[in-house]
């Protein structure tokens, strides 16, 4: 939703366009996007008669004639608020949630809808698209590498199956980098900062073969010491080291033909990620199997038991290595009437990591890693109406196939009896039971997905469109686990007491299914700045395979009849209304949506004799629902300032077997306290039923997503004339605040959240398109808050964070040639 949620900050794509609702799609469409690199930015609203142009529907057009839910953000206003990767557009994207525990384990969400909050599983796809000029990612790890010659980002809410090649039922983040230019040009930005922050970016640009051939070429470095300190390892973690290449070659083969190839690489190392001790909370199990006295009986303590000293002892050496990059062939060809438009494209990534999944410094779990290889191909093909007729249409085919191969290890140290066996077995006195005790997984899969789309608008009259769309969809998902488990002197030969722990598993799951979806949208232009629109959308989230392991039953054998998960089926109502006023100085747009998703696919972690793995489920039904108000106002020429409201309500309506929070695992108990009431809130409401391992949590908040969140800040400038410089003295603030949220697939009052506000401040001077010089502080206030909370394995009790990042600050120079 939230029409123009950072619309202010934007500016820089917002020259005035000339009959912006009739301009085809093409390379060369949008005069605004080049303006974009060069105008002034930071949080602003449009000026007077000026539109904000986007392409989130396959055309250019002004966003606030737009009937969808879409935020814009130029590129120079991500480097002036610090917004250089995907996780950082949720401090400026009120109804966008991010959240990672390492770049494999990354999930965005929209309106709390996208992906299931855990342990992220191959097998099933995200709801949350992500494009980059048009070609689809289908990770969302894959596109955690730094934005790189970034035109702008279009953030793009609700179900977009009719438009874009591959189905997103919560929405779509667009990135457009810059094109090719004509006319030479080059750009470089440095910033350096505190703990050692460095980024580097460039780019240049320029013709080939006059009017014909012309190529852009940009790089990226970033690195950053990390921000928890490692006491038994002597060195920081969490850190940053990030790098990347990005080519464009732009073809005009003929004045109705341009052809534009490109490349990217990127290479990502840094000595990450930690979580690590934040609380202690108490479970079902006896005390003796609970954290405190398991650590006591080892002798060990944590360096401290506030997560904020940002200390930890971790003993596995962190790796969070990958590599990505791809080609890709974008062609549009201008037919007169319609522009054909072809997206070719091959992907890879490959991801090489090292965590440690007992969070603590104790010998529990000694190596935890899944090295994966991944490729993808796609081709799209579109044809799209050109100008404004009584009757636009986009009609498109879509093809895409993926295969991931994985290969897992985990490998128990010598405290893992202790902690995961019951110590008053003999087993579990004996530390050579579980030590060296390994599992190797090889996991394949393969995902091919088809589909036919299209929408149509009907011009009823200069005033009233009423557009349906339909989506043909094919998916089909075959795969291959096999673990295969053996004792630390090598033997398969495993006790009940070792199988409880690591499982030999092999399935070979496989999923197949059609869809037909569509949705219908009318909209009103009630005054040329007064737009109205409806929506119904009927949609499917594709279904999925589990690979990350089954879930087992009592005698420990894997749940065949788990391996698969069905489709989601999406209903999604949403109201619009955008606005401008007082000579276009105010722009005020709100909105409402209720989507109701059954089948809904969720991650839970199996809390069976301490495996941590993560596996799916669908639940039986949930809802989300809520209003977003966007504001921009430019009061004189010289003062911006901005403010978005998000009002989410998003709950399971009914999940009556999922898996219980801390508090409720790891007993035998017939009944047990509800940690939430089903409103969400704490209470001393009783589960209908219990057990071990399932619970009734229906009523409960969906995991990772605010009730309230707002974004808000100002800029103001003062003209340099007066000490003989031809720019802009600026000071920008720019702030946050999300409400408290879970952090766990069942809520629990361990992992809550707490809300949180932030702050970031800038100051600097700019000159026209050139010159823009600033220092800026993120955090002002050092807050301390968390970005996750999580729980150990085992039903321990113990919860490990991951903090957000403490104050930060430095200074940012750019200049454009």
């Amino acid at each position: 939703m939230t029409p123009t949620l950072t619309l202010l900050l934007a500016l820089q794509i917002a020259a005035p366009a000339t009959d912006a609702q009739t301009a085809p799609f093409t390379a060369e469409a949008s005069p605004q996007a080049e303006d974009a690199s060069t105008g002034r930015t930071g949080p602003a609203v449009a000026t007077s008669g000026g539109d904000i142009v986007v392409t989130a529907r396959r055309r250019t057009e002004s966003v606030q004639t737009v009937p969808i839910a879409v935020s814009v953000i130029g590129g120079t206003a991500l480097a002036e608020t610090g917004t250089y990767n995907v996780s950082r557009l949720t401090q400026i994207q009120p109804t966008l949630q991010f959240y990672s525990t390492n770049p494999r384990n990354s999930a965005a969400n929209i309106r709390g809808l996208g992906a299931p909050f855990g342990l992220t599983n191959d097998g099933i796809e995200q709801g949350v698209g992500i494009y980059v000029d048009q070609v689809y990612y289908s990770r969302i790890a894959s596109a955690t590498f730094d934005f790189t010659d970034t035109e702008r980002i279009e953030v793009l809410r609700g179900p977009q199956g009719t438009l874009y090649g591959k189905n997103t039922t919560a929405g779509a983040i667009n990135i457009i980098t810059r094109k090719p230019s004509f006319t030479p040009e080059a750009r470089v930005e440095l910033t350096g900062g505190n703990l050692d922050f460095f980024q580097g970016k460039a780019s240049a640009s320029g013709p080939l073969v006059d009017d014909k051939v012309a190529i852009r070429l940009s790089a990226s470095v970033t690195t950053r010491r990390g921000t928890i300190y490692n006491v038994r390892q002597n060195e920081w973690q969490n850190s940053q080291d990030n790098k990347g290449v990005r080519g464009q070659i732009l073809w005009k083969a003929t004045p109705n033909l341009d052809l534009t190839l490109s490349g990217d690489y990127a290479r990502q190392n840094p000595n990450c990620c930690v979580q690590y001790y934040a609380r202690v909370g108490a479970t079902q199990r006896p005390t003796n199997r609970q954290y405190a006295e398991l650590a006591a009986a080892q002798g060990y303590q944590v360096p401290s038991t506030d997560a904020f000293d940002r200390l930890t002892d971790v003993d596995t050496d962190l790796r969070a290595k990958q590599e990505l990059g791809g080609l890709s062939l974008l062609a549009n060809w201008d037919l007169g009437g319609s522009t054909l438009t072809s997206v070719s494209a091959w992907r890879f990534w490959h991801w090489d990591p090292s965590n440690d999944r007992d969070f603590i410094g104790l010998p529990i779990t000694t190596v935890s890693a899944n090295p994966s290889q991944q490729s993808q191909v796609s081709q799209e093909l579109r044809i799209a109406s050109n100008g404004k007729r009584t009757l636009d249409y986009v009609l498109g085919a879509f093809y895409f196939y993926q295969t991931i191969d994985t290969q897992g290890l985990q490998v128990q140290g010598p405290a893992a009896s202790a902690f995961l066996l019951n110590p008053t077995s003999a087993a579990g006195r004996n530390p050579a039971t579980l030590n060296g005790l390994t599992a190797r997984n090889t996991i394949g899969f393969k995902n091919t997905s088809a589909a036919l789309f299209g929408k149509l608008t009907w011009h009823v009259d200069d005033r009233l469109s009423i557009a349906p769309g339909l989506r043909l969809n094919y998916d089909q998902k075959s795969g291959s686990y096999l673990s295969v488990v053996t004792t630390g002197s090598g033997s398969t030969n495993l006790t009940s007491d070792q199988r409880g722990v690591l499982a030999p598993q092999r399935y070979d799951p496989d999923f197949h299914n059609w869809n037909l979806s569509g949705d219908l949208t009318v909209s009103y232009q009630f005054t040329p700045d007064v737009f109205y629109y409806a929506t119904y959308a009927r949609s499917y989230k594709s279904g999925g395979i589990n690979l990350s392991g089954l879930p087992l039953d009592a005698a420990n054998q894997p749940i065949l009849a788990s391996a698969t998960v069905k489709p989601e089926k999406v209903n999604h109502f949403e109201l619009g209304l955008k606005t401008r006023l007082a000579d276009r100085r105010v722009t005020l747009n709100l909105a409402g949506f209720w989507t109701v998703i059954d089948d809904y696919q969720a991650t839970v972690t199996n809390g069976q004799l301490g495996v941590l793995r993560g596996y799916l489920a669908n639940a039986g039904r949930v809802r989300t629902r809520g209003i977003e108000l966007d504001s921009a106002v430019r009061p004189t020429d010289r003062l911006n300032v901005y403010a978005n409201a998000a009002f989410t309500d998003a709950k399971y309506v009914r999940f009556t077997d999922a898996p219980c929070p801390p508090e409720l695992s790891g007993g035998s108990a017939a009944s047990a306290t509800n940690p939430a009431s089903p409103a969400g809130r704490p209470g001393t409401s009783t589960q209908p039923s219990y057990s071990p391992a399932n619970c009734d949590i229906s009523g409960q908040w969906l995991p990772g997503v605010s009730k309230w969140a707002f974004s808000y800040g100002a800029e103001y400038q003062l003209p340099a004339t007066a000490v003989g410089l031809e720019g802009d003295f600026y000071a920008g603030y720019d702030g946050s605040y999300r409400s408290k949220f879970s952090s766990n697939p069942s809520r629990s009052r361990y992992t809550d959240i707490a809300g949180y506000a932030l702050s970031n401040i800038r100051v600097g001077y700019r000159e026209g398109g050139t010159w823009n010089a600033f220092a800026w502080v993120r955090n002002v206030f050092d807050k301390d808050y968390y970005e996750l909370l999580a729980t150990q394995s085992g039903s321990t009790g113990l919860i490990v964070g991951q903090p957000g990042d403490p104050r930060t600050y430095g200074v940012t120079v750019s200049r454009s040639f």
